[in-house]
């Protein structure tokens, strides 16, 4: 029986992760649960699952919270950062699900891996920004980290054990690899006009082909800024340099990434888009779990196609790959800009071109810093949001 924390509860990974979880009811018990300000939705969570704490990162959501649960549920509920990182790292919890969308979410990550807990990374953001810093301590700590994101789990299902058992420290070359495609549907401007992108809303910038997922993730995947990410946490998971890392668009998500071999072997993962099926893969590694996901039907995929990336089209993508280039600060400084931006365009505030612009401009800007600790970044982290707002109020 694995006690599990649930970092982002309310989100759409914390309900894919619990789905799982009521289909193994053996194995995994829900220890804590942690969201943000999400009230509803946490204390019909805490009725259903009975954590042992709810944590909520919102002082008065708690209180309000604590005051509707039913007095004879035993949930004790928590807030306050030292509180989160005494839940992450006690010696009763043996896995964390860090599920919490951006930079938010990393300091809990960072403390369960530190506490050397058994951690399932969903949240691409704590190697975007850490990456270094945070595979160094995964390795000093012992920690298990293993990779939720669909397009990293894949690539992780396709590696040899080798590499597996080594992330951030594997050699892909001495274990036969030649590259790694990371996957990506294009999302749902793939086919527009060029010319309309700028009028585009948000509400078209959120309506993804093919999976379902909270808004800032998906303005993400039409800029395919998430693809960017991706990039930079795939660098940082598998020790890969630019060369090795390539990206393919691939509009059906049937193939979630494939990893291809000296010999000329291609390795894919593939599979019905559904987020319960990496999640299961990473709560059950080594052995594989019901995920309650249907299996992919052959006679039902009519067709896989796959073309090269443009780069005009999806400017973000190709920023994301400069600063992965140049380095830690650039990709936390790109981070932060994006959040800020995509904030923004959601509001209404910005264009859907403008989150480009932005995160250029953020890019071109970025301080000299030494990032040998989370507290360093974190403090470029909020340099690049003022800079980022900075932007904004200069295209408006």
């Amino acid at each position: 029986m694995q006690n599990m924390v649930i970092l982002g509860a309310t989100g759409s990974i914390g309900s894919s992760t619990l789905s799982v979880m009521s289909h193994n009811p053996e194995q995994f018990k829900v220890y804590g649960l942690v969201a943000n300000s999400s009230v509803d939705k946490m204390l019909a969570l805490c009725i259903k699952h009975q954590p042992r704490f709810a944590h909520m990162v919102d002082a008065t959501a708690a209180k309000t919270l604590k005051s509707m649960l039913p007095a004879n549920l035993a949930t004790e509920v928590i807030t306050g950062e030292d509180e989160l990182i005494g839940l992450v790292t006690s010696s009763s919890v043996d896995t964390v699900m860090a599920a919490i969308v951006g930079a938010a979410g990393l300091r809990s990550t960072f403390a369960a891996v530190k506490a050397g807990k058994r951690v399932l990374l969903a949240n691409k953001e704590a190697l975007v920004m850490s990456g270094e810093l945070f595979m160094n301590t995964t390795r000093d700590s012992g920690a298990t980290l293993l990779p939720v994101d669909s397009e990293h789990n894949a690539i992780f299902q396709c590696m040899p054990a080798e590499v597996q058992s080594n992330l951030g420290q594997c050699d892909l070359s001495a274990a036969g690899i030649s590259h790694i495609l990371l996957t990506g549907s294009g999302g749902p401007f793939l086919t527009a006009d060029l010319a309309t992108l700028d009028a585009m809303t948000p509400a078209q910038a959120c309506n993804h082909p093919n999976w379902s997922m909270g808004p800032k993730i998906s303005v993400d995947s039409a800029t395919m800024m998430n693809k960017g990410l991706e990039f930079i946490e795939a660098r940082w998971l598998f020790n890969t340099n630019a060369e090795q890392l390539k990206v393919v668009i691939h509009p059906q998500s049937v193939i979630h990434s494939m990893v291809q071999y000296l010999d000329g072997s291609v390795i894919a993962q593939m599979g019905n888009p559904d987020m319960r099926t990496p999640i299961a893969h990473c709560m059950s590694f080594p052995e594989r779990i019901y995920a309650g996901v249907e299996p992919l039907d052959f006679f039902k995929v009519r067709e896989l196609s796959f073309c090269e990336p443009d780069y005009n089209r999806f400017p973000c993508l190709a920023l994301a790959m400069q600063a992965c280039e140049k380095g830690q600060e650039a990709t936390t400084v790109l981070n932060a800009a994006n959040e800020i931006a995509v904030d923004a365009f959601l509001k209404q505030q910005i264009k859907f071109t403008d989150i480009a612009r932005i995160n250029e401009v953020c890019l071109e800007k970025t301080p000299q810093s030494s990032l040998s600790s989370i507290e360093d970044i974190m403090s470029l982290d909020a340099q690049a949001r003022t800079i980022a707002k900075e932007a904004i109020k200069a295209i408006n």
